[in-house]
């Protein structure tokens, strides 16, 4: 036990000794180590203070869509003109992977992202030498943006006047050809059933003449009085199912086709298509966010501090080994 003691008590002196030196070896050393730290933050200052600073101008984009109805409570009455994943992936080629090796660069655009739980919205970021310029670069983005969605609405547009111009032609056909055939029809079957009413009218005043001196003669009429009978039934018939389907066409499938055109007419208004465009303002600040002054300066401090230190140990380490 005393032994151990013993042992215990010298460990703890060794250390203190230990410490005692290594507070020593900097104290001794102390105008070296504010040297070196003070030329390093001194450095670090004249970095800070000199080199360009940079502004960044920040934007959220609302990606352009199309209306499909003129539903305004429907959350499927309008379709995006891009994918926001797919459209940042393109555009992130174009404007930052291209660019990126490029040297002696006044502004830069620095991130196109989605943001979170968003779905139809891309965030932009631009760095520059100058509020302008980074304003000038997302611009340019957003122009790059507009162009492609212009090309889209016109195609959408160009689709439903062309959709507007085929039920044109169908009402046209309906109107000018389907209901004049029908009227064709309808008055041959109504001159048809005219001559059958007036033989039927014939054979009826026969019959009162002949039915007493021939009796055969006046069987033979009943038969044929019968037999236009039908057939006026069935002329009477069809010139109904004849009107009737005049009627529909005339009505309904008309009504329903200009029904159709006024709603693609009315899709074709300007506020059913919108371009990309910025959400409020392109947001910017008084001051610029690069260099960070007050950061260089204490990583400077304490990067020099701790450089000082470790040669100030191994000087000394180098000293005590050519002493042994």
């Amino acid at each position: 036990m005393k032994e151990n003691n013993h042992s215990n008590t010298q460990y703890i002196q060794e250390d203190e000794i230990d410490l005692r030196e290594l507070f020593r070896t900097i104290m001794d050393s102390k105008k070296l180590i504010i040297l070196i730290t003070s030329v390093i933050t001194i450095l670090a200052v004249i970095y800070a203070y000199t080199a360009t600073p940079l502004y960044e101008a920040k934007a959220l984009i609302e990606i352009g869509n199309y209306k499909v109805n003129n539903n305004n409570n429907s959350t499927n009455n309008k379709i995006l003109l891009n994918k926001p994943a797919q459209l940042s992936k393109k555009l992130n080629v174009i404007f930052i992977d291209i660019y990126k090796n490029d040297k002696d660069k006044k502004s830069e655009v620095i991130s196109i992202l989605v943001p979170k739980k968003s779905k139809e919205f891309l965030e932009i970021k631009a760095l520059a030498i100058s509020n302008e310029l980074a304003i000038k670069e997302i611009n340019l983005v957003l122009s790059h943006i507009q162009e492609k969605d212009k090309i889209i609405l016109l195609d959408v547009k160009n689709r439903r006047e062309v959709k507007i111009n085929n039920i044109n032609s169908q009402i046209s056909n309906i109107q000018e050809k389907q209901v004049q055939l029908f009227d064709k029809k309808i008055k041959l079957q109504v001159e048809q059933l005219v001559k059958f009413k007036k033989q039927l009218n014939d054979i009826k005043q026969n019959i009162k003449l002949i039915q007493k001196k021939q009796p055969v003669l006046t069987a033979l009429q009943l038969m044929e009085k019968r037999d236009l009978t039908r057939s006026i039934l069935t002329l009477e018939m069809n010139i109904i199912e004849l009107q009737n389907k005049k009627e529909k066409l005339t009505t309904m499938k008309i009504n329903n086709l200009i029904e159709k055109r006024n709603l693609l007419k009315s899709m074709l208004l300007p506020y059913n298509y919108k371009n990309s465009k910025i959400v409020g303002k392109i947001l910017t600040n008084d001051y610029s966010i690069k260099p960070k002054k007050k950061l260089i300066v204490i990583v400077a401090f304490i990067t020099g501090l701790i450089l000082s230190i470790f040669l100030v140990f191994f000087l000394a380490f180098l000293r005590n080994d050519e002493k042994i």
